[in-house]
């Protein structure tokens, strides 16, 4: 097999392009990280959520929404009354045809009539009523749900983005969010109307005869049940469109930012076809959906029209044959009886397609609000730390909290189980003791590691790539928690330091920049956000940023879009540089920091990187070992395994791997 072509059975194979084309959307699938995508709820599980989603409506309008549903029930009501005039003018004129006295009719007809206009008056104003407030709610609802999203999307640990993609958990906010503002805003007002409708006009029906009412009755459960049937199916497609939906925007979000590497490579072929299987599944789910929901709707309306005229042949074979009337008015059957049950029949019917045509709304709605709640029910990042990190000032010689935020001084506030309170200056002093760290379990990442850095100290990390380098510094973080040993900082136990001050006390800067939509100002101050403009200059400067911000066109003023996309590589480090130094931490994890500047660049920064870690307790991970012979101490990584440390004098001293790596004879594998 020739290299092109190996190459390219390996993005596939890693893509995903050759798996087979699934028969059926419903089956458990997985995307292209290998995450198991759960099965279509069941009907009970598919119940819950409606409640759960009614249940946060009222949370979010405890006055509104009841308003529209008293607005929608009595407008229901109102519609099912002009079948009772009809009967009342039927009766009124069969009367008068027989005596002949047409005088007196008109006054009757006239009070029937204006009494009909008042009750259409009524349920137009009272329609205009819950319309208007329903738009309110809909709306309003779906921005309380994106904000919750979001807050909740903050408290979630590094671990949940790890397994999964962006673009799915952006499906959330677009599609999930859209398909709930059909359901919200017309569907389930729709139903309600439809429903207290039916109630009403059965109730009106029961008044005049339970005969008729039982056949009306016997074609609606025919049609429920035609309902049910092909509802059912059209759901549980419609629940698998949207986790579709979801994989697909996933996939096109990962080609969209990998678009050089695909072209770089060649690789538009792989990646069309990898998006033709993903598209393809997504048209099954959405065919299948559809295809049901849109054949229901016409049956119904047939069966509709059907009982129409089932309803018409029974009442007058009722009427020919004199069979006595059985209901509530003591009425027997005539014309006056018939004909009202005949448009109340329509009525009814037509409800029942009201439904059917809600139903493709529903599902979706309610398939979407299954994956909102999903998202919002998933783990918070627990913190059960107690220490804080607190301003301090020096008053008599002794350590007291302060609210200045200017006073340069930071300590540790260690609440003891007896009461007192004690104050750890924040000094950098960070150690790791025999940990032993695994992202899955069975599968340890870190063995036995131990690491030790005195307050100013510069700690390097070398090894190959998935040694355990950038795992050692989330764990300091406390991205991940260890599975056993111990991470101590100032003497302090990490697990008992609150995660957001912990994390206020370290400054990061990562191989991969992530800069964000504003100005070059503002992306500095990203890492404190109280900071100055000054203090911004000032941190650009130390990181020898200053300089080429102020040769752009509009200086810190620049609006940066797309990640910094109109900046160089090296500039966008650069930046990133800036920002953990406007951070001013006492402890700085640089993590291939300097792997994206070029060679000049690199001699540009250098001495800004240096006056960034003076007096600070640095931790670098490089692959330069040219950037880290002035550290304190190295510590070669094998495999999660800690094989040599020393300075670098020393391990050039035992001619190790460490040795052998600097002179270029040899590579960790």
């Amino acid at each position: 097999m020739s290299d092109s072509n190996a190459a390219a059975t390996a993005f596939k194979n890693v893509t995903g392009v050759n798996r087979p084309v699934e028969k059926d959307p419903e089956p458990q699938r997985q995307n292209v990280a290998g995450r198991q995508k759960p099965a279509p709820k069941t009907t009970g599980v598919r119940g819950k959520t409606l409640a759960r989603l009614i249940g946060t409506l009222f949370s979010f309008y405890p006055k509104l929404l009841p308003l529209v549903i008293c607005c929608i029930v009595v407008s229901a009501i109102l519609s099912s009354l002009p079948a009772t005039f009809m009967q009342r003018a039927l009766e009124i004129v069969t009367a008068t045809w027989e005596s002949g006295d047409w005088a007196s009719v008109s006054g009757a007809i006239g009070s029937l009539v204006l009494t009909l206009i008042g009750i259409y008056v009524v349920s137009l104003v009272l329609n205009f009523t819950w319309t208007r407030c329903m738009a309110v709610i809909t709306q309003g609802s779906l921005e309380k749900f994106r904000e919750k999203l979001f807050d909740h999307m903050q408290d979630l640990p590094i671990s949940y983005f790890d397994q999964h993609q962006r673009g799915d958990i952006m499906s959330h906010y677009t599609n999930d969010i859209d398909a709930l503002r059909q359901m919200i805003g017309q569907s389930l007002p729709n139903i309600t109307l439809t429903l207290v409708t039916c109630v009403s006009v059965v109730c009106v029906m029961l008044y005049y005869s339970v005969w008729m009412c039982l056949v009306v009755v016997a074609g609606v459960l025919f049609m429920a049940y035609m309902t049910k049937q092909l509802g059912g199916r059209s759901a549980r497609n419609f629940v698998a469109q949207q986790r579709e939906i979801g994989i697909v925007e996933g996939h096109v979000e990962e080609i969209m930012n990998g678009q050089r590497v695909v072209k770089v490579f060649c690789h538009e072929q792989a990646a069309q076809e990898d998006f033709d299987v993903r598209n393809e599944a997504l048209f099954r789910a959405s065919r299948a959906a559809n295809m049901y929901t849109n054949t229901l709707g016409p049956i119904l309306m047939n069966l509709g029209n059907l009982m129409y005229v089932i309803v018409a042949l029974v009442g007058g074979v009722f009427i020919e044959m004199g069979i006595p009337n059985v209901s509530i008015s003591g009425l027997g059957f005539s014309i006056a009886v018939t004909v009202p049950f005949l448009n109340m029949t329509r009525q009814f019917a037509g409800q029942i397609g009201q439904i059917s045509q809600q139903i493709n709304a529903v599902v979706m709605g309610l398939a979407g609000a299954e994956r909102i709640f999903e998202l919002m029910d998933e783990v918070p990042e627990q913190d059960e730390g107690y220490v804080t990190l607190v301003n301090t000032k020096m008053v008599n010689g002794k350590l007291v909290e302060t609210t200045d935020t200017k006073s340069g001084r930071w300590a540790w506030k260690h609440p003891h189980h007896d009461g007192t309170t004690e104050l750890v200056p924040l000094e950098g002093d960070v150690r790791l003791n025999n940990v032993d760290f695994a992202y899955k379990p069975g599968h340890t990442i870190l063995h036995d590691v131990s690491v030790w850095a005195k307050p100013g100290q510069k700690i390097a990390f070398v090894g190959a790539t998935g040694a355990g380098k950038t795992t050692i510094t989330n764990l300091i973080n406390r991205f991940y928690d260890i599975a056993d040993g111990k991470i101590r900082y100032d003497g302090i136990n990490i697990n008992k330091i609150k995660k957001s001050d912990l994390r206020r006390s370290l400054g990061m800067v990562l191989q991969d920049v992530n800069l964000f939509t504003g100005t070059v100002m503002d992306n500095i101050r990203f890492g404190r956000l109280d900071a100055t403009d000054e203090e911004c200059i000032a941190a650009a400067k130390l990181a020898g940023a200053d300089g080429f911000i102020r040769r752009l066109p509009e200086g810190y003023q620049t609006m940066l879009t797309d990640n910094g996309s109109n900046l160089s590589q090296g500039q966008r480090q650069l930046l990133s540089i800036s920002r953990a130094a406007v951070a001013d931490p006492p402890v700085m994890i640089l993590d291939e920091a300097t792997s994206s500047i070029d060679t000049r660049t690199e001699a540009i920064v250098q001495k800004g990187m240096d006056a960034l870690m003076s007096g600070r307790t640095t931790f670098v991970i490089a692959h330069r070992l040219s950037t880290v012979q002035n550290s304190d101490a190295i510590i070669v990584l094998d495999h999660g395994r800690i094989i040599e440390r020393g300075s670098h004098d020393e391990l050039i001293a035992k001619k190790g791997v460490y040795y052998q790596l600097y002179t270029g004879a040899f590579e960790l594998e």
